[in-house]
C-alpha cells in the first residue's frame, strides 16, 4: 500500500484521503469529510493574499498541520498539500473515532458537558469538534505528518460524493468538498447539488 502523496494539489488528493485515519496518542480518527482550498487561486483561501500572517504554514513544506483559530472560538487543522509555494490545503471537516472514545468524550465534554450522551457519530463531526477531540492548540501549527500525527491510509477503497463548500462567503459553489457517502459522521448540512465522484481506492 503507498503512502499519500501530498505533493498533489488539494482537490486531487481528497478523495484518497477519506477513510485514512488520523492517529494522535490514543485517539485515531477515520476521516469521512474534507474540504479543498487552493491557495492563491481560490479567494476563500487563506492563502489568497499570499504568504503573510497565519497563511504562512499554507506556504509551506506538504504533510503538515495547518491550525487556525476559526470565528475566535475553536481549532481547525487542514493539512497542507501541493509543493511548497502553492498553499493548497484540505480542511478536516469530519471522522469517525476509532479509537479512544472515552479520551474524545471528555475533550468535547470540557466544552459541552452533554457530550457524555451524544452519539459516537456525532464527537468529531464538524472542523470544531474534530479539532477538539484532536487535543489541539495553537502550537501544533505546522506540525509535520508522521511524529506525533500519523496518517494511516487503509487501503480500503470508499465512495466519495463532492459538491459545494460551507461556511464561507465568496466561491462557496465550488465543488470542493469531498465526503464518504453514507456515512454518519458526515456533516448534516449541504449547500447545493452534490455529484458522485465514483469509489477510490486510497493510493
Amino acid at each position: 500500500m503507498e503512502s499519500l502523496d501530498f505533493t498533489r494539489r488539494a482537490d486531487e488528493l481528497a478523495p484518497a484521503v477519506l477513510g485514512s485515519v488520523l492517529w494522535r496518542g490514543q485517539i485515531g480518527l477515520r476521516l469521512t469529510e474534507v474540504e479543498a482550498y487552493l491557495g492563491p487561486d481560490d479567494p476563500a483561501s487563506h492563502a489568497y493574499r499570499g504568504p503573510g500572517g497565519r497563511a504562512a504554514t499554507m506556504y509551506g513544506e506538504p504533510g503538515r498541520l495547518y491550525v487556525y483559530l476559526s470565528y475566535g472560538v475553536h481549532l481547525a487543522v487542514n493539512l497542507v498539500c501541493s509543493p511548497a509555494g502553492q498553499a493548497s490545503a484540505l480542511l478536516l471537516r469530519a471522522g469517525e473515532v476509532v479509537a479512544g472514545e472515552e479520551l474524545a468524550r471528555a475533550r468535547r465534554a470540557s466544552k459541552r458537558p452533554g457530550a457524555a450522551e451524544l452519539p459516537t457519530a456525532r464527537l468529531a463531526s464538524g472542523p470544531g469538534n474534530l479539532g477538539r477531540v484532536l487535543g489541539l492548540t495553537r502550537q501544533d501549527d505546522g506540525a509535520p505528518l508522521g511524529d506525533e500525527f500519523l496518517l494511516q491510509p487503509t487501503g480500503e477503497p470508499v465512495q466519495v460524493a463532492h459538491g459545494p463548500r460551507v461556511g464561507i462567503s465568496v466561491a462557496a459553489d465550488w465543488p470542493l468538498r469531498f465526503w464518504i457517502i453514507g456515512d454518519p459522521t458526515v456533516s448534516p448540512y449541504r449547500r447545493g447539488r452534490a455529484t458522485i465522484a465514483g469509489i477510490h481506492p486510497q493510493a
